[in-house]
């Protein structure tokens, strides 16, 4: 149904992070070796901690999830108060790109804002909803329609800043320096490990007992076992790139996303209210409400 892969394709564009770097290539290349000589895990607190106050960033992902969907992100986000920001989703392959062509484009706008993430959708939409072309997703509406995964994608569309990759790592217990590369004309060291899906969505949410035991349900029934995660941070502490893969009952998801410009100005403003549909509102009138719980 049309309002499910919406919430679907909101569900994937949350997993974007944000990055970048500044400062000189030799200088990078300096703390790069410097950072050969230091444990993983008190390289990985040094970087999760200079990436988090960096607050605002670029950002570019690429993102695939078996036979649904695959897709691309690209703007920027900040994370000082709450998560902010405009990106553009485009969706290149899949069960869910099919069906944006259905609705008139395979490439749309969204806004985050601290109540909302807000979707712009294409004239076709609009034909079918009224004439209005942005969908808001409230985030308590995504908790309640959508149970424990939905209670956790309320949690990442409000709290996902980059280094939670970084959290994620430090939370696994399964952490290894891989050595040094070159990513995006920087020097960078690289990190990897191996997460457990369920138990790291109790370490690193703030779910309830409740929810978490409901998005550990929906883990278990969707597939998920484990997830192995790659970062790569440079000369000064900044998380460059990081890559996330799964496996799940629907195919193997993957993402990967670069970060720059850290620091750069954000904006994102709400879209008007009479050219605004309501998600939740839109799931009443197609009879698609789901859990509350």
């Amino acid at each position: 149904m049309v309002a499910a892969a919406l919430a679907a394709v909101a569900a994937c564009s949350s997993a974007g992070g944000s990055g970048g770097s500044g400062g000189s290539e030799k200088e990078d290349r300096a703390g790069a070796r410097a950072a050969t000589g230091v444990r993983p895990i008190a390289a990985l607190r040094s970087a999760e901690k200079t990436t988090g106050n960096a607050d605002s960033a670029r950002i570019r992902t690429t993102t695939t999830m078996g036979f649904l969907l695959s897709m691309t992100t690209d703007g920027s986000l900040a994370w000082d108060d709450g998560i902010s920001g405009t990106v553009t989703i485009t969706c290149t392959g899949g069960s869910t790109a099919e069906l944006m062509r259905r609705l008139g484009t395979t490439s749309m706008e969204a806004r985050y804002l601290p109540d909302a993430y807000y979707a712009k959708m294409s004239g076709t939409f609009a034909a079918r909803t009224g004439g209005k072309h942005w969908i808001r997703y409230g985030y308590d509406d995504l908790a309640a329609v959508a149970g424990g995964s939905g209670a956790l994608l309320k949690d990442q569309m409000q709290n996902t800043t980059p280094n939670k990759s970084i959290q994620m790592l430090l939370a696994s217990g399964d952490v290894k320096k891989v050595g040094e590369e070159t990513v995006d004309g920087q020097a960078t060291t690289h990190y990897a490990g191996t997460v457990e899906v369920a138990d790291l969505a109790g370490r690193s949410s703030s779910l309830t007992a409740s929810r978490l035991a409901a998005l550990k349900k929906q883990l278990t029934q969707a597939g998920v076992g484990t997830e192995t995660v790659d970062i790569w941070v440079n000369g000064r502490d900044l998380l460059v790139k990081k890559t996330e893969k799964a496996t799940t009952a629907n195919g193997t998801m993957t993402q990967t996303a670069h970060y720059s410009d850290y620091g750069v100005q954000v904006s994102a403003q709400k879209p008007p209210a009479r050219d605004t549909e309501d998600f939740g509102t839109l799931l009443e009138k197609r009879g698609l409400a789901g859990p509350t719980s």
